[in-house]
């Protein structure tokens, strides 16, 4: 008897078994055998599927009328992309393993003291138990063989010993070449389809068996005996349950399989009816008595139907009914059954939409698996939570009883689907409605951790405050919001992760409670420098010690200028600044206190004049940082890589398009000063042997930068160079309307993080720059982001928008509250610490007096801002 021959025998035979008892033949069929695992492809004995993962949308904050075109724009990806084909969606969880980001971060960060860093998010990480949302779509390319003839090839090549996969690179390269198209079309859908790594699907491959299995070999392709290894598991079905076995032949976990075997005629989406996006919503009372996640996972096999078949099919039915209305009308004296009726008429209005519209019908088989590795009690807990929760959205939920193995296959990577007769036809608005990509989503793929999505899909933000210029994107990070919730305190955690990094990282201080950054950097070894521009630190701002040579004269001209009274400048003592100047720059130590000294000296008078108004201003508390003579030990600006805190107290800056001659003395110095520090901070960015270090500049309340001309200018500067000077700008500001009329800055922004705001126009402002449609809708979630719902501060929880445009709710957090309490600028908190600092109390009065603090996410008490 030919292969062929017996092949189609065994079918026949397990189909008449079948028949008899109610079961499909699928049932039956044995294992698939994992022949090869590729980048994007897994090849068994029988078939290769292409595997990609699908990137998720932010859509718990996106307008309704952009939910909607979203799910359009999925339904019509469903009917383009993939009829014909059979597929397998499966939406999977895995915890934020602190241990694997402890080996990002040896990767990441490289000042500093790397290896506590790194303890500390690891341990914050694994404390969380953060669970990850993986988006996996399958899609069968080809046919290898029946499921009889790969068994009786295994079974004879077992026999003689060989173990030949018969996967040829041909093959390998045709198959290659197939997933890729599929990428190409699938890229260009909401989902934005990227090819699944080969370590991605080796650990979706052997998760399943809940045996700790070693790191797949990096190799183009896993075959052989590395993925017997990924893929051997044992499992023992019980009537509502599976038994998973470790390798010492000990219960591992207990899984249960959940049909979906109703739907309701109608769903309302968005909202609450999204049937796969609301996995990671469902909630479970543990035997703690905590509130914890279930996360569910689903695994959805479908076959999206070509238009012609559907319409016939579609066709069929309407003239069915067409049928039995008309001999239900003969024989009852035209009374026809209402139902017959209604039948027709949707079958037609269907047949309307397919042809005018891009919907055709799909056939899908959804499942929910259900896990714990506790006992067999907390999983029945689980599922009673997940078919309650489905209840109130008027979806059946159902324990598939004696379905269980059977279902479990299906559900595997490279299986096939075995039980048939628990699915649905229906439109594929059905599937897309289910927004099973949807949720919350922001931040990078890769990156230092910043903080907790607080929207309905768990997960964290990775951000890096220095990437802009890497990615040859722009450089500029703005936080806004009002005082005291926690904006200036992330920036600061964004400004100490560039430190980490190796970055030259330099905060200008106008507020003077900044301090906790030189406190963190020093707590995490950071190089950290603080300086205080005032009447005890002369000549710390001289332009002459922070300038090269070359550059200093006509900066120091220009602050002395504007230093000086109208009427001098108006008797051209211009000319004479420059004389001075000049000469000075010639010394083998130029300074400011010279330049004073030599017109002091001077046998004209204007000169003179000008040389005892300067030593007058030496001696005030914001013209000493520029003018005074320093003091031995004194450690001015360099342009080092480390922490660099430059604080400025009383600052009094004139409003922007104010003459000279209208502002007070107090002004004119303090512009001065400041002109200073911005000379320093853009020469600094733009040194040549600084060019191939990542720098950061950041300026905490920028409203006092942005109410002059000189600031205006400066930000403008810095946010449209940056990308070509590898500085990256962040900004913090209580006013976010004064930043809709830079133009230069607002082009530059690639990410904002919008913390609470309390009037109208402030919360428009910052609508606008978050691109949230301005209205009721978007003033009610800015003014209460920073807030619960019984009105208690969240320091630290913001709406951020990435450089991808997405928006989403999330929560700064830091990786411990040592580093978080460093960082306060709570002007009590800082008190407290420095009197601490002063009696140098022992660790555990310390930790006693901490005991009661909120250390699980956020800032806490520790995170407010002053």
């Amino acid at each position: 008897m030919s292969s062929a021959t017996k092949t189609k025998t065994a079918k026949k035979g397990v189909s008449r078994v079948g028949r008899l008892l109610g079961l499909g033949a699928e049932r039956f069929m044995p294992v698939p055998q994992l022949v090869a695992v590729a980048d994007g492809l897994v090849v068994t004995a029988t078939g290769a599927e292409a595997w990609f993962v699908l990137s998720s949308a932010n859509t718990d904050l996106m307008p309704e009328p952009a939910q909607d075109a979203e799910q359009d724009a999925a339904a019509l990806a469903l009917a383009k992309v993939l009829p014909g084909y059979d597929a397998h969606l499966k939406v999977v969880w895995s915890p934020l393993d602190g241990e694997v980001y402890r080996a990002e971060a040896h990767e990441m960060f490289t000042a500093g003291d790397v290896e506590a860093f790194a303890d500390m998010w690891a341990q914050r990480l694994d404390g969380l138990d953060l669970p990850q949302r993986h988006l996996l779509l399958g899609i069968k390319i080809a046919e290898r063989a029946t499921a009889t003839n790969a068994t009786v090839k295994d079974t004879t090549a077992s026999a003689l010993g060989l173990r030949h996969t018969g996967l040829t690179e041909g093959e390998l390269a045709q198959l290659d070449a197939a997933v890729r198209r599929l990428e190409r079309r699938l890229e260009a859908t909401p989902w934005r389809a990227r090819i699944a790594p080969v370590e991605l699907l080796a650990w979706a491959i052997s998760r399943e068996s809940y045996r700790p299995q070693p790191a797949p070999p990096h190799l183009p392709v896993v075959t052989g005996a590395s993925l017997v290894r990924l893929s051997q598991s044992r499992a023992i079905p019980h009537a509502d349950h599976l038994q998973l076995l470790d390798a010492r032949g000990e219960t591992a976990a207990w899984v249960a399989l959940l049909a979906m075997p109703a739907f309701p005629e109608a769903m309302h989406t968005p909202g609450e009816q999204e049937w796969l996006r609301c996995l990671s919503e469902i909630r479970y009372t543990h035997e703690s008595g905590d509130e914890v996640l279930v996360c569910p996972e689903a695994s959805v096999r479908f076959n999206v139907w070509r238009k012609g078949a559907a319409i016939k099919a579609v066709d069929k039915v309407r003239q069915s009914a067409k049928e039995q209305r008309r001999s239900a009308s003969e024989n009852s004296a035209g009374e026809t059954l209402a139902e017959i009726e209604e039948t027709e008429l949707v079958m037609e209005a269907l047949r309307q939409r397919m042809s005018r519209d891009s919907m055709t019908l799909l056939h899908d088989h959804p499942r929910l698996l259900v896990s714990s590795v506790e006992s067999l009690e907390d999983l029945r807990a689980r599922c009673d939570a997940v078919i309650s929760h489905y209840a109130g959205l008027s979806i059946d939920v159902i324990v598939a009883a004696d379905e269980q193995r059977e279902m479990w296959l299906e559900s595997l990577v490279g299986d096939m689907l075995r039980v048939a007769d628990l699915g649905h036809i229906r439109e594929t608005d059905a599937l897309a409605a289910s927004m099973f990509w949807g949720g919350s989503e922001a931040g990078d793929d890769t990156g230092p951790i910043a903080g907790l999505l607080t929207g309905t899909t768990p997960g964290v933000v990775r951000f890096d405050i220095t990437a802009g210029s890497a990615r040859g994107d722009a450089t500029t990070t703005a936080f806004l919001g009002r005082s005291g919730r926690g904006k200036t305190t992330a920036m600061m955690l964004a400004t100490l992760t560039a430190a980490m990094r190796g970055a030259y990282a330099l905060m200008l201080g106008f507020k003077g409670d900044e301090i906790g950054l030189i406190r963190a950097g020093e707590y995490l070894g950071l190089p950290s420098h603080h300086v205080t521009c005032g009447i005890d630190t002369p000549g710390v701002a001289d332009l002459f010690r922070m300038l090269q040579r070359g550059e200093a004269a006509l900066q120091v001209v220009s602050q002395m200028l504007i230093m000086l009274p109208e009427r001098m400048r108006n008797q051209g003592v211009e000319t004479h600044l420059l004389r001075a100047v000049n000469e000075i720059a010639e010394h083998h130590d130029p300074a400011s206190w010279r330049v004073v000294d030599l017109l002091k000296d001077s046998n004209n008078e204007l000169a003179r004049d000008a040389g005892h108004a300067l030593a007058e201003v030496a001696r005030t508390q914001l013209g000493a940082p520029v003018l005074g003579k320093p003091r031995d030990g004194a450690s001015p600006l360099q342009p080092e890589a480390g922490l660099w805190l430059v604080q400025v107290p009383g600052l009094t800056m004139p409003q922007a398009g104010t003459r000279p001659a209208d502002m007070t003395m107090n002004e004119r110095v303090s512009l001065a000063l400041m002109r200073g520090l911005i000379a320093y901070a853009l020469n600094t960015s733009s040194r040549a042997d600084l060019r191939n270090l990542p720098k950061v500049i950041s300026v905490p309340e920028v409203h006092v930068l942005t109410g002059t001309d000189d600031g205006k200018r400066f930000l403008d500067l810095v946010a449209r160079m940056g990308r070509a000077l590898d500085t990256s700008l962040a900004i913090d500001s209580q006013d976010p309307n004064s930043l809709l009329g830079l133009d230069g800055v607002l082009e530059a922004i690639t990410t904002v993080y919008g913390f609470e705001q309390a009037t109208r126009v402030q919360q428009d402002a910052l609508a606008e720059l978050l691109r949230l449609p301005v209205g009721d809708a978007s003033r009610a979630l800015i003014h209460g982001v920073g807030k619960t719902a019984h009105g208690v501060i969240r320091h630290g929880h913001c709406i951020v928008r990435d450089r991808f445009d997405r928006v989403a709710t999330m929560q700064w957090d830091s990786p411990s509250y040592e580093l978080l309490r460093a960082l306060s600028t709570n002007p009590r908190d800082q008190a407290e610490d420095a009197e601490r600092d002063q009696s140098g109390r022992s660790e555990g009065e310390l930790e006693s007096e901490d005991e009661g603090v909120d250390h699980r996410a956020g800032f806490g008490k520790a995170g407010s801002e002053g």
